[in-house]
């Protein structure tokens, strides 16, 4: 099984496992991290690719706001999987990323698996962005740490993962500031409400029960915008399904990718008959 860290069009990414490749993008209040967890689980059976986003880990900065981000994941995804169609999965603002990046490049991927999801946020959640944007601007992301943890960790769960949460904390203050403040900019204005119902591929859209930054109501909604979607909600969970319920998720992403394999493989067969 071949594991290597490289770059893909200029993007960072950690590839490992064998089989059909998912492509991982994690949120904007952490790392490629928070997406380890799923390492274990899944190199089995897939090809996984763990990209740093854009400006995060060893990932230059890019320009051109909400387009410019899908239009280097695009070009790194179709690096770091040349002949393929890949799964591409997308926790928090990632998701965003991956549905934008879905839109704007409709062959480039087989489906969507998005967790802490929508296609658009509420009055409230976008003037939590704003907030966020203008205290990290002026006061730098320590200022901002704690309450960015509380979107990540319920206070009650933290408890249970003093150490996952520390992590997390240490990842997201080491973030550059002016990427913090460029996504939370596009986050604050994103709608792509209106795109989705044009969107080419199939989407599970799945959230916590807990998640208090990307409600259940907001994943529920895009798989209700969309062509082909389901929607799931994970309990006992909150933001980052990745690491507060990855043997969920795991079984969750498998069942995905295999129900988009069994039509592939049926024309395949009918073919050779």
């Amino acid at each position: 099984m071949l594991t290597a860290n490289t770059s893909a069009a200029g993007l960072s990414a950690h590839v490992t496992g064998t089989g059909p490749s998912i492509v991982f993008l994690h949120s904007l209040l952490s790392d490629r991290g928070s997406l380890e967890p799923m390492v274990p689980l899944l190199s089995d059976s897939f090809r996984l690719v763990l990209l740093d986003l854009p400006g995060f880990g060893g990932s230059p900065r890019v320009e051109g706001g909400l387009d410019g981000q899908a239009d280097a994941i695009a070009a790194a995804v179709a690096a770091a999987c040349p002949g393929e169609t890949p799964i591409l999965f997308g926790n928090g603002y990632g998701s965003f990323l991956a549905l934008a990046t879905a839109l704007r490049h409709p062959h480039l991927s087989s489906g969507l698996f998005l967790a802490g999801c929508g296609a658009g946020f509420t009055e409230e959640g976008r003037g939590a962005f704003r907030f966020m944007a203008a205290k990290a601007a002026g006061e730098g992301l320590e200022s901002i740490a704690q309450t960015a943890m509380l979107r990540l960790f319920p206070a009650a769960m933290a408890a249970r993962v003093p150490q996952t949460l520390a992590e997390r904390r240490a990842a997201f203050v080491a973030t550059d500031p002016e990427v913090f403040r460029e996504a939370c900019g596009i986050l604050a204005t994103l709608d792509l409400r209106e795109a989705a119902g044009g969107l080419a591929v199939p989407v599970f859209a799945c959230a916590g029960t807990h998640d208090a930054a990307t409600p259940p109501l907001m994943a529920r909604e895009l798989a209700d915008l969309v062509p082909r979607g389901t929607f799931h909600e994970i309990a006992d969970c909150a933001h980052v399904p990745t690491l507060q319920a990855p043997t969920e998720v795991a079984v969750l992403l498998t069942g995905f990718a295999r129900a988009l394999e069994a039509p592939r493989t049926g024309a395949v067969a009918a073919r050779a008959h």
